[in-house]
């Protein structure tokens, strides 16, 4: 399975009052995670463009299991799990330093043929050939 993860210093101007990310900074976070994770499979979105397809995300869960906090670090972990029909990416965000776990997500992206704007019931190859998984 194709893996990447980030380190993330949680900033104040994500914050509240007690300290506390807003629970809609995850998606960011998640965000910066799969810019990463797809750079290293070197199909990142301006790639994604070139080949003629948008990948627009149509699904997102996140299941907050502890806060993030002002000035902490974490790892955000994304894993691609699924590529055939879809590409599903599962996230796990731990503590940097305990590696206690903090949150769990999910995010699903289609493929859509720039060309004609019809969404594809099956990834195209070009997906398959940077995940190694063309056959």
């Amino acid at each position: 399975m194709t893996e990447a993860e980030v380190v993330i210093e949680i900033p104040f101007h994500d914050v509240d009052v007690m300290h506390v990310a807003w629970h809609g900074h995850y998606i960011k976070y998640l965000e910066i995670a799969r810019c990463h994770l797809l750079d290293t499979i070197d199909y990142n979105y301006l790639q994604m463009k070139e080949s003629g397809y948008s990948w627009p995300v149509i699904d997102v869960r996140v299941r907050y299991a502890q806060p993030l906090k002002f000035q902490q670090k974490v790892r955000v972990i994304a894993k691609v799990v699924e590529w055939e029909n879809r590409l599903k990416i599962n996230y796990m965000i731990k503590d940097a330093e305990t590696g206690q776990r903090l949150t769990k997500a999910s995010t699903v992206q289609v493929a859509v043929d720039m060309a004609n704007e019809e969404m594809l019931f099956a990834s195209p190859r070009v997906l398959l050939q940077k995940l190694g998984v063309d056959s």
